[in-house]
Formats: structure tokens, C-alpha cells, sequence
């Protein structure tokens, strides 16, 4: 059996797992937190590797409360690690549940699904019709971007054209949406679902806010697709 290598801490509760093969090299996030009443509250974003240290990880935290599946190619061997851990809440934007039918605790949301602490589940079509991103306010504001915005070779963070991306201008509409919703105050760091290793070993985006302001919709829309 191959060893997993353990998640890398970014910050005092939030994790991230080496990238998994079963979903393109994806890279989820444990996320560890409270509802108002004090009740644990983790979220888990994406699906990391169907391993034993993965699932004894979990669980030793507490177990995942809200799980959440941000594009039609992040959820993996969904499934089995969901029985693992007996999440009662899966999320997932109600136009890519098709791709999960006998998920158990399956929630679906049409444009945004608030999670515990202040933090939510918005709808970003564009990447995949049923694309999210999540945003919680902790650590001045972290937005786990999903394939909707990703690193490019450069590291800097970007909307990415590939040959199957669903709608590049609803796409662009989306990135528009983030910077009419977020300020310097509310946004200080990304975690990007796949590119990861652009970032260098940095594994987040540390000026978030001032990268998704540079970013030109108008001339991103004559970017040809990548392979």
C-alpha cells in the first residue's frame, strides 16, 4: 500500500491533503469549526483520498459535518468515504447532483447555502455548470475557489480556459460578481482546488484580494483555451 502523506496545516484549523488522483490531482481542505451552540461544525471541501490515515484524520477532529463537492470532477470515490464517515450534510449545486445519485445526505442549493460561523457556499458557474466556491470569514477571509479561479504558471491567481470549460463568459461573469463582493477587509487569502503546486510550496494565496481586483474580464475573454 502506498503512504499517504499527512495534510499540511495552513492555519491553527485548516488543512490541506496532498492532491488525489481519483480527482484529477485535486486538492481538498479540512476546515475545523462551531456552530452558534458550540457543536462541532468541520467542514471538508472536496474529496481527498479514500485512505485510512485520511479517514482516522477526520475523525480524530471530530468527524466532517458539511461536506461540500465545489465542481462536477472533485467528488472521487465519494461514496465510500462518505460511508466512512457518515457526513450528514453533503452539498452540492442542484444542477450537478445528477452526478451523485445514491449519495446518501445528499443537499442540493441553487445559488448559496450558509454554513456555520458566518461562512456560505455560493454558485459560480462557468469552469462547470454547477461550480462553487466557499468563503469563510476566519483568518480575515479565505475563499476556497474550486477550479473557478486557479493558479497560473506564474502563481497568480486566475480564471483558466481549458478545452472543456463549460461557459467562458458566464464564467467571467462570476469573477466579476467576486470583486464586486469582496473588499480588502473581507479577503485576504484563496486555496484554489488544483494547480497547487505553482504556488511553490507557498500551498495559499496570501494577497487575494489585490490579485482577484487585477484581474480584466474583458481581456481574459479573448484568452484561447488551454489544453
Amino acid at each position: 500500500m502506498v503512504s499517504v502523506k499527512p495534510p499540511k496545516q495552513l492555519f491553527e484549523t485548516v488543512y490541506a491533503f496532498p492532491p488525489n488522483r481519483a480527482t484529477l490531482g485535486g486538492t481538498a481542505y479540512f476546515c475545523g469549526g462551531q456552530d452558534d451552540a458550540g457543536n462541532t461544525a468541520n467542514v471538508l471541501i472536496d474529496a481527498p483520498a479514500n485512505e485510512p490515515a485520511v479517514v482516522d484524520f477526520l475523525r480524530d477532529r471530530g468527524g466532517v459535518q458539511y461536506w461540500v463537492i465545489t465542481h462536477r470532477g472533485a467528488s472521487g470515490e465519494a461514496k465510500a468515504l462518505q460511508a466512512a464517515l457518515n457526513c450528514p450534510a453533503v452539498l452540492v449545486q442542484e444542477q450537478e447532483a445528477y452526478l451523485l445519485p445514491d449519495l446518501p445526505n445528499l443537499v442540493t442549493y441553487r445559488d448559496r447555502y450558509p454554513l456555520p460561523g458566518g461562512g456560505e457556499v455560493f454558485w459560480t458557474p462557468g469552469f462547470s455548470p454547477g461550480s462553487a466556491c466557499v468563503y469563510l470569514p476566519q483568518q480575515g477571509g479565505i475563499l476556497f475557489t474550486g477550479r473557478h479561479l486557479l493558479p497560473n504558471r506564474d502563481g497568480q491567481l486566475q480564471p483558466l480556459r481549458f478545452s472543456k470549460t463549460f461557459h467562458w463568459p458566464r464564467q467571467l461573469r462570476q469573477v466579476q460578481q467576486l470583486q464586486d463582493r469582496f473588499t480588502a477587509a473581507t479577503l485576504a487569502y484563496a486555496c484554489p482546488a488544483a494547480n497547487t503546486g505553482f504556488l511553490r510550496g507557498q500551498a495559499i494565496i496570501k494577497d487575494a484580494y489585490s490579485q482577484l481586483q487585477a484581474l480584466d474580464s474583458q481581456q481574459l475573454l479573448q484568452t484561447p483555451a488551454l489544453l
